[in-house]
C-alpha cells in the first residue's frame, strides 16, 4: 500500500483550475511589494518597446524625407533615450521576477520540509524517497518558472502586444487587417504546439520522477546489489529508464523543431503581405514610407511573444501540476497530533501499558491487548520471534505510530498528554540499524547541537569505553563518517549511537537489539557501554542474544502481537514454556560452536 498523493492528471483536462491558480498566487503574497513593482514594470515596458518603430517612422517621414536635420538629431536622441530606459526597465523587470520566484520557493521549501518532518513514520513507510526528493526539489523549482518566466511575462507580452495592436490601428487601420490575416493560421498553430509540449513535459516529469527513485533506491542498495552481482540486470533495467527519458525529451524537442519553422513561415507570409500591400499604398499615397518601416518592425515585436506564449502557458501549466502536487503533501493530516500540555525537565520513568492494541494499517493488529508494568530505575527485556511485535512497542512509547485501543503511561500521564518534543527528549533510543549522517563523528554525537560541546562528548565517550576508537581515527571527533557512516564498522556505528544517547542523558533508555550484528570485541564494549547507560535509569532492552538479559528485572515473551510469558530468566526458565525453548535452542547452538 502507498500513499497516494495527487495525480499528475489532476489537471489535465482543464484549461486552469481557478481554486488552485489562487492558491498558487498566494505564495506571492508575502512578497507583494516586488510582485506589484514587476507588473508595473511589465506596463511600462508593454508602452516603452513600440516606441521605437513609431519614433522611426516620424523620423523616415517627418526628418529623412523632408531633409530637416535638426529634428533628425532630436529623433535620434529621443531613439536613444528609449532604448536606454528600455533596457534599464527590462533589466529591473528580469532581475525582480527571478527574485520573486527564487524568494517563493526558498519559502516553500521551508514550509514543505517542515511539514514533512512533523509527518508520522507511516507516511516514510509507504512512500518512496525519491518521490519526496521530487516534490521537494523538482517541483518546487518548476513553480520558481511559473513567477519568473510564466505569469508576469506573459502579462508584459500580452500588454506589449495589445500595445502594438492600438497604434498600428491607429497608424494604418487597413495595414492592420491586412497583419490579422494570418493570425487564425497562427493562433491554431500555437494551440496544436501547445497541446502537443503539454504532453511531451507529462511524460519528461513522469520519467524524471521514475529516474529519481531508481537511482536513490540503488545507490542506497548498492552492496546489495554488488554482493549478488546484479550489476548488469540493475543496469539494463536502468538504460530502460534512460531510453524512456531520452525519448520523452526528444518527443518535446520534436514540437519545438517543428512549431518555430512553422511560426518563421507565417512571419514571412505576413511580412510579404505587408511589404506587398503596403508598397501599393504608398504608390496610391493612402500610406506613408515611415508607416511601411515601422510595420515591418512591429511584426517582428509581434510574432515574438506570440511564438513564447504557447511555451510560457505550458509552464504556468506544468507549474500548477506540481503546485498540485505540493500542496498535495502540504494537505496531508498524517501528522503526530500535538496537543499535549505536559512540559517535563525529567522524569521518574514509570512506564505502564494497560490492554494496548497496534496496527499500522488500521486494521491488522502487531500488538493485542499487550498490558504492563515497569517501575522508574526498571529494566525490561522484549524477546520473541521475528514479526512478534517487540519494535512495534517502542514505537508507540515514543509516539511514532498511534494505538487503536487502551493507553499508555508514563509516570502516570497518558503519553498524549505530554508535549511531543518534551517527551522524546526524555526518551533515548539506540537501534540495531544505526544511522548516520554525512558530517564528523562530533555533528552525528551532537546532531549539531550547540549547547553539546566537545569536552562534554569526550567525557560521555570516555565513560561508557568508546573514545579509544574515536581517538585513533584521522581527526579523531572531527572525521568525517561519509553517508550513513561508511566508513566505519557495524561496532563502531553502534558505539556513536551509544554516546550520542549518553549526552543526551535521558531518563527512559531504549536498546533495540543492539548487539545482535557485531563481532565480540565490539559486543565486550557494547555490553560495557550498556551497563554503565542503564544504570539508574529505566531500560527497555529487546535483544535475541538471551545471555545479554538475564539481569533484567522482568523478561516479556512476544508471540503474534500477545505477551504469553512474563517474569525474571530465572521463573521463565522454571515455566518451561516458549523462553525455555528460545534459551535451549541458543544455548545449544552456542556449544555446538
Amino acid at each position: 500500500m502507498c500513499i497516494e498523493l495527487k495525480s499528475d492528471q489532476n489537471n489535465d483536462n482543464k484549461i486552469i483550475d481557478f481554486a488552485l491558480f489562487k492558491r498558487l498566487l498566494q505564495l506571492a503574497l508575502p512578497f507583494k511589494g516586488i510582485f506589484i513593482a514587476s507588473t508595473i514594470l511589465a506596463i511600462i515596458l508593454a508602452v516603452i518597446n513600440p516606441l521605437r518603430p513609431y519614433v522611426i517612422q516620424l523620423t523616415v517621414d517627418n526628418a529623412i524625407l523632408k531633409n530637416d536635420i535638426p529634428l533628425l538629431y532630436k529623433m535620434t536622441f529621443v531613439l536613444i533615450g528609449i532604448l536606454c530606459f528600455n533596457v534599464i526597465f527590462r533589466y529591473y523587470f528580469i532581475y525582480a521576477t527571478n527574485w520573486l520566484g527564487q524568494s517563493i520557493i526558498k519559502d516553500l521549501r521551508v514550509a514543505v520540509f517542515s511539514h514533512i518532518l512533523k509527518l508520522r513514520l507511516r507516511y516514510f513507510d509507504q512512500t518512496p524517497i525519491g518521490t519526496s526528493t521530487t516534490r521537494t526539489i523538482n517541483d518546487v523549482e518548476t513553480i520558481n518558472s511559473v513567477f519568473s518566466q510564466g505569469l508576469i511575462t506573459i502579462i508584459a507580452d500580452m500588454l506589449t502586444i495589445i500595445t502594438i495592436l492600438i497604434i498600428m490601428f491607429y497608424s494604418d487601420w487597413q495595414l492592420t487587417l491586412v497583419v490579422l490575416t494570418v493570425f487564425p493560421i497562427m493562433i491554431y498553430a500555437t494551440y496544436l504546439f501547445k497541446e502537443s509540449i503539454k504532453k511531451s513535459y507529462d511524460r519528461v516529469r513522469t520519467e524524471v520522477a521514475r529516474l529519481n527513485a531508481f537511482l536513490q533506491e540503488h545507490i542506497s542498495g548498492m552492496y546489495i546489489v554488488q554482493a549478488f552481482t546484479a550489476e548488469e540486470r540493475e543496469l539494463k533495467k536502468f538504460k530502460a529508464i534512460n531510453d524512456s527519458h531520452r525519448s520523452a525529451n526528444i518527443s518535446a524537442v520534436w514540437a519545438y523543431a517543428v512549431f518555430f519553422p512553422v511560426m518563421e513561415i507565417i512571419s514571412a507570409a505576413a511580412l510579404a503581405l505587408v511589404v506587398w500591400y503596403g508598397a501599393n499604398r504608398i504608390i496610391n499615397s493612402a500610406t506613408s514610407i515611415g508607416t511601411l518601416i515601422a510595420f515591418i518592425m512591429y511584426l517582428s515585436m509581434l510574432f515574438r511573444p506570440l511564438r513564447m506564449m504557447a511555451d510560457k502557458f505550458n509552464v504556468i501549466q506544468m507549474g500548477m501540476i506540481a503546485a498540485d502536487r505540493i500542496f498535495g503533501i502540504l494537505d496531508l493530516k498524517d501528522n503526530i497530533p500535538n496537543t499535549g500540555k505536559t512540559m517535563v525537565k525529567n522524569i521518574k520513568g514509570t512506564i505502564a501499558f494497560d490492554n494496548v492494541w497496534m496496527a499500522y494499517d488500521e486494521k491488522n493488529f502487531v500488538l493485542k491487548g499487550v498490558s504492563f508494568d515497569l517501575q522508574a530505575g526498571e529494566t525490561l527485556a522484549i524477546v520473541g520471534a521475528t514479526g512478534a511485535g517487540k519494535s512495534s512497542i517502542i514505537n508507540i512509547l515514543n509516539r511514532f505510530y498511534p494505538i487503536q485501543k487502551g493507553s499508555i503511561k508514563v509516570d502516570g500521564i497518558p503519553v498524549e498528554d505530554y508535549e511531543l518534543q518534551s517527551l522524546r527528549s526524555r526518551i533515548g533510543l539506540v537501534l540495531q540499524d544505526v544511522f548516520l549522517f554525512s558530517g564528523t563523528v562530533l555533528d552525528n554525537i551532537t546532531l549539531r547541537n550547540s549547547d553539546i560541546t566537545l569536552d562534554r562528548v569526550k567525557k560521555a565517550a570516555k565513560e561508557i569505553g568508546a573514545s579509544t576508537f574515536i581517538e585513533k581515527l584521522p581527526g579523531k571527533y572531527h572525521y568525517n563518517v561519509m553517508e550513513r557512516g561508511a566508513m566505519l564498522s557495524t561496532g563502531q556505528r553502534q558505539l556513536i549511537a551509544f554516546i550520542r544517547t549518553f549526552v543526551y542523558q535521558p531518563d527512559i533508555l531504549i536498546l533495540d537489539e543492539a548487539t545482535s550484528s557485531v563481532d565480540t570485541e565490539s559486543e565486550m564494549l557494547i555490553q560495557h557501554a550498556t551497563d554503565h547507560l542503564v544504570k539508574n535509569k529505566t531500560s527497555i532492552i529487546i535483544a535475541h542474544r538471551l545471555s545479554t538479559i538475564k539481569n533484567a528485572d522482568k523478561i516479556i515473551v512476544l508471540d503474534k502481537g500477545e505477551i504469553v510469558e512474563m517474569g525474571t530468566h530465572e521463573e521463565l526458565l522454571q515455566k518451561r514454556g516458549h523462553y525455555k525453548k528460545l534459551h535451549d535452542m541458543q544455548f545449544s547452538k552456542t556449544k555446538a560452536a
